[in-house]
C-alpha cells in the first residue's frame, strides 16, 4: 500500500515502496506508532483529512473496463498448506490462503454476475486499515460497492494452445483485489491471472465457511518497533509472502479440490509460461520469488523496494534478489523519482542481474497509482470534495486515464514478449504515444 508520509508532517523519508510500507504508514498508525503520534484508520482526525466541502456520501465507484478481446471469468479458491503452520497465528495448525483466478471467458459471460471487488467483511477491514486514512476517514467510502469486470463462474474460452499464467501479489496491507484493473485487463487478453491474499497481513480475508482472518500487522509492528527489530519483521514478511507464492505455484498443477485452478482451467494453462507481478511489497515479492523459484519466467516490480528496511536510502539488510540479481526478465516500474539510479535496492538488483531488464518511470506518478487507487481515488475526491493536492499525494498528478493506459500497455507488452514470444517493440525505447513513460538508462 502507499506509504503516505506527506510534507505536512515534515518527513524526509522516501515515500517509496518497501515491503515495509505496510508498517510505515497504515499499520504503524493503527498500532499507535505513526509519525508524530498520528492516528490510524480508527482515529478521529488529523490535518488534511478532507476539505470542509466533504459530503460523506457513499456512492458506488467504478473500475475501468478491460480492453482485450475476451470477456473475463473468475473463481475463488481456498488453499490449505498442511506442511506449514501459520507463521502469524500460532494456534492455526495450517497455513490457509484465498486466491482468485481471472481467465478469458466465452462469449455470453455477461449472463453471469460481476464479482465484487471486496466482500463485505473485506471491505470493512480495508476501510479500517488502509494508507488513505490521512485524507479519508473510515465510513466515508463504499469500498464494498465496486464491481469488477470479472464474471463469477463464467465458462473458460475455447482456445487453441495453452494459456500463460500470471500471479499477482498485492501491496503491503492490501487485499488481493486491489489490482483488479490490471488483472482483468490481462485476463481479457488471454492470460490466466491468480491473485493471492497473504492471510493475517491483508486487512481481512474471508474463507468459504464464513471465518474472517483479520490483520495482525498492527500488533506485530508495535512489538517490532518497541524492540527495535523492524528488519527482522520485514524479513519474515518477505519470507512468508514468498512461501505463500511458491505454495500457490505448487497447487497450479495439483488435480482435484486442492488445486489453485478448477479442472477445466488447470488443463488449459501452460505450466512453462508463468510470470508474476505486484505493487509495492507485492513487487518485491514477485522479484524475490523469481530469484528463489525458477518456475517464474518473468517478473514485474511496480514501485517495490527490494530490501528489508523502511527507507530505501538505508542499504543495510539487503535481499538476495538485490545482492544476486536475476537471470530472467525483470521490469521495474517506478513512480516519479523512483529509479535504479536513486534507489539503492533497485540499483543493486540492476547491477547484478544478467537477464533482460528495464526501468520505467511514470512521470507525475505516485506509489499507490499502481493499484486500483488510480481509478478510485478521483471518484472518492469528487464525492468528498478533496483538494487536488491531497489527490496528488495519493496517486500523483498524471492523468488517471494516461496512467492506467500506460500500465496496461507496458505490463501486457512485457508478458506478451516473455511468456508468449510476441514482441510489439514497445519495450525497446520511448514511445511518442506514451510520453508519460520515461525509460531510465
Amino acid at each position: 500500500m502507499a506509504d503516505v508520509v506527506t510534507a505536512k508532517r515534515g518527513k524526509a523519508l522516501r515515500r517509496g515502496a518497501a515491503i515495509g510500507a505496510l508498517v510505515s504508514a497504515s499499520v504503524l498508525a493503527a498500532a499507535g506508532c505513526g509519525p508524530e503520534g498520528s492516528q490510524g484508520a480508527g482515529g478521529s482526525g488529523g490535518p488534511g483529512v478532507h476539505s470542509p466541502a466533504a459530503t460523506g456520501r457513499k456512492a458506488p465507484m467504478a473500475l475501468p473496463a478491460p480492453t482485450g478481446r475476451y470477456p473475463v471469468g473468475t473463481v475463488s479458491r481456498h488453499l490449505v498448506d498442511r506442511q506449514r503452520r501459520d507463521p502469524w497465528v500460532a494456534e492455526r495448525p495450517h497455513r490457509e490462503l484465498m486466491v482468485s483466478v481471472r481467465y478469458p471467458a466465452q462469449a455470453g459471460a455477461g449472463r453471469y454476475p460481476r464479482a465484487p471487488q471486496l466482500l463485505p467483511d473485506e471491505a470493512a477491514g480495508f476501510d479500517r486499515m488502509n494508507s488513505f486514512s490521512e485524507f479519508v476517514h473510515p465510513g466515508k467510502v463504499a469500498w464494498g460497492a465496486t464491481r469488477t469486470y470479472a464474471h463469477e463462474g463464467a465458462p473458460v474460452v475455447r482456445h487453441r494452445g495453452r494459456l500463460p499464467v500470471v500471479l499477482y501479489s498485492p501491496g503491503g496491507g492490501d487485499p488481493r483485489s486491489f489490482g483488479s484493473t490490471l488483472c482483468d485487463e490481462l485476463a481479457s487478453r488471454g492470460y490466466v491471472v491468480v491473485t493471492v491474499d497473504h492471510t493475517y497481513e491483508a486487512p481481512a480475508v474471508r474463507f468459504p465457511d464464513g471465518r474472517v482472518a483479520r490483520s495482525v500487522m498492527p500488533q506485530e509492528a508495535a512489538r517490532a518497533q518497541k524492540a527495535r527489530r523492524m528488519p527482522e519483521l520485514l524479513k519474515k514478511l518477505a519470507a512468508v509472502r514468498v512461501a505463500d507464492t511458491r505454495f500457490v505455484l505448487d497447487r497450479l498443477a495439483t488435480p482435484g479440490a486442492g488445486s489453485a485452478l478448477p479442472d477445466g482451467l488447470r488443463r488449459a494453462v501452460d505450466p512453462d509460461a508463468v510470470g508474476m507481478f505486484g505493487q509495492s511489497a507485492g513487487g518485491f515479492t514477485a522479484a524475490q520469488t523469481m530469484h528463489d523459484d525458477r518456475r517464474i519466467k518473468a517478473a514485474v516490480n511496480m514501485d517495490g523496494v527490494m530490501g528489508y528496511t523502511q527507507r530505501d536510502d538505508d542499504p543495510s539488510n539487503p535481499s538476495t534478489v538485490g545482492t544476486d540479481g536475476v537471470d530472467r526478465p525483470l521490469l521495474l516500474m517506478g513512480k516519479e523519482g523512483d529509479t535504479h539510479r536513486t534507489m539503492p535496492s533497485w540499483g543493486a538488483a540492476w547491477a547484478h542481474s544478467t537477464g533482460w531488464h528495464r526501468d520505467l518511470t511514470l512521470r507525475g506518478g505516485e506509489h499507490a497509482g499502481y493499484t486500483d487507487a488510480q481509478a478510485l481515488i478521483p471518484q472518492v475526491a469528487r464525492q468528498l470534495g478533496l483538494p487536488a493536492k491531497d489527490v496528488g499525494a495519493m496517486i500523483g498528478t498524471v492523468a488517471p486515464e494516461r496512467a492506467i493506459g500506460a500500465q496496461r500497455a507496458y505490463v501486457t507488452a512485457f508478458f506478451d514478449r516473455w511468456l508468449r514470444g510476441r514482441d510489439s517493440g514497445l519495450l525497446d525505447g520511448p514511445s511518442v504515444r506514451r510520453p508519460e513513460v520515461r525509460f531510465v538508462p
